[in-house]
Parts: C-alpha cells; structure tokens; sequence
C-alpha cells in the first residue's frame, strides 16, 4: 500500500479536489451533484469559516482525498463536529479515507475538545460504514429518503463517535 499523506487544503487545491468530485463513486457517495463547477469550489474553498477545517489526502504528491470538519457554533452544541469527505474513485481501498479520518479524530480529540463527532451515510455504503464502525463510530438512527441520487430517494445513517475524555 502506497503512503498516504494529510495536510491542510490549500487554495492551490481546488481543481484537484473538484477532480475527487467528478467521479460517480465521489459524488454518488456525497451529496454533491455530478459536473461540479470550479467556481463552486473556488467560493467553497477560499471562503472557510473560522469554525471548519479542510485537508487533502495526497499519494505521491497527487491530492486524491477531501475532508472538511465543522464545528457547531450553537452554544449549547459546541462539544460537536460533523465532516464530509471524498476520495478520488481511482484511489479508494488504499487507505485515503483512514488517513483523512484519522488526522481528523485526532484534532477533535486533542485539540479541538470535541466530545461528539456527527455524520450522515447512505446506507448502501458498505465500505464507508465499515470504516466508520472501525473508528468507532456507531449507527444512531435511519433518516428515510434522505437524499435524491439517480432518480430515486436514499436512506441514510446518522452515524456518531463520542470521544471519552480521561478526566
């Protein structure tokens, strides 16, 4: 398995993470829509909010996975994150996701004083839950006709990690 690298995402970034989003895997896994345009991404990227945070997965210098965190800003929900990421089609299986997930766990965790860390999945996405069960992620609940992909509505899971913080 080939090294897999996590930094910050840069706006250098943009049209290779508008690349992962170009293929079907990517945006039928996500709720991104198929041919995004760059300047969603442009907009998206150079305007991140102080409370969310964004890497790329790189393999040999290649970005082939996305991650962005978001902090609640709700009072009374500031010990919880939600994500969303995307891997590159040709890239998934090699790690990507567990190198993203897990530069991200440990930010919640350590520095951020996360305690709850949220997430939606389609549940046909085997592969994603099983990772997301791995780091220890459990399913909450079933959201019914979630989402419009391919014609057709999609369940999804909420999916939740809670951190347990040694006191």
């Amino acid at each position: 398995m080939q090294k897999v690298s996590v930094r910050h995402c840069e706006i250098d970034d943009i049209e290779a993470i508008k690349t992962i989003y170009e293929f079907p895997n990517a945006y039928s896994g996500t709720l991104q829509l198929p041919h995004p345009s760059l300047k969603m991404w442009q907009d998206r990227l150079q305007s991140i909010p102080s409370n969310a945070y964004a890497y790329v997965a790189e393999i040999d210098g290649k970005v082939v996975g996305n991650l962005g965190v978001e902090l609640c800003v709700n009072a009374r929900r500031r010990h919880v994150a939600s994500f969303g990421m995307g891997v590159h089609d040709d890239f998934q299986g090699q790690g990507v996701g567990r190198a993203l997930l897990s530069t991200m766990i440990d930010l919640c965790d350590n520095w951020l004083n996360v305690k709850r860390i949220e997430l939606n999945v389609y549940v046909d996405n085997h592969a994603a839950i099983a990772l997301y069960k791995k780091f220890g992620f459990q399913i909450e609940g079933e959201l019914v006709e979630y989402a419009f992909r391919h014609g057709e509505y999609v369940n999804a899971y909420q999916m939740a990690r809670l951190n347990q913080i040694k006191n």
